[in-house]
């Protein structure tokens, strides 16, 4: 089945990555998005300072109300500023967003080099890893880099989907939950390319 006939559900799509886990990618606002508010999270594409900013990160800081930036600046920096370094990942409660956890992520800023794609690679692997280390069983994604750190779609779908396949296990659903249309469908083609049975 491809993607234009499984999309029909309300643009819901899902692909299995083994016996235990699936990939499953949809339209919609991250900020609304839970599962079951006890084992559910969702990735805040932040900076390193960890106090709110624009896009998603914003979206998810004025959701989740004033106690997300508190809980941040609870967050020990590691350097002046810096509370989550470039391809690493932080953990907080999720307050009022319907979710039990908000995993915060830095990706990297596009520069064609391979040192952004083992930044964004990194990205995912270690919200994969934080993710596990608190029990969560279903994790959403947004396209982490696609906005204003400027990475292209495609490449970045490709390392996206490729570390998740690779490193979800131990996670029962892995969401991309994309608000443009244009990005759902860069990601609904390159999971079929990059998933098929």
């Amino acid at each position: 089945m491809d993607a234009s006939s499984r999309a029909s559900s309300g643009g819901v799509v899902r692909f299995p990555l083994s016996s235990t886990s699936s990939l499953v990618i949809q339209r919609g606002d991250i900020t609304k998005w839970f599962v079951d508010g006890s084992t559910d999270a969702i990735i805040n594409p932040a900076n390193e300072r960890m106090l709110g900013g624009g896009g998603a990160d914003g979206a998810i800081h004025r959701a989740a109300g004033p106690d997300l930036l508190q809980a941040c600046y609870g967050v020990p920096e590691v350097s002046p500023g810096v509370r989550c370094p470039t391809g690493e990942a932080r953990i907080t409660p999720g307050f009022r967003l319907p979710v039990a956890h908000v995993v915060f992520t830095v990706g990297p800023m596009y520069n064609g080099r391979s040192t952004a794609e083992a930044a964004l690679r990194n990205t995912y692997r270690n919200s994969l890893k934080i993710a596990k280390e608190n029990n969560i069983q279903y994790i959403a994604f947004p396209a982490i880099s696609c906005g204003v750190y400027g990475y292209p779609y495609d490449e970045a779908s490709t390392v996206a989907i490729s570390t998740i396949k690779e490193f979800a296990n131990g996670i029962k659903e892995v969401h991309f939950v994309l608000f443009q249309e244009d990005i759902y469908s860069v990601w609904l083609n390159k999971a079929n390319e990059l998933l098929k049975a």
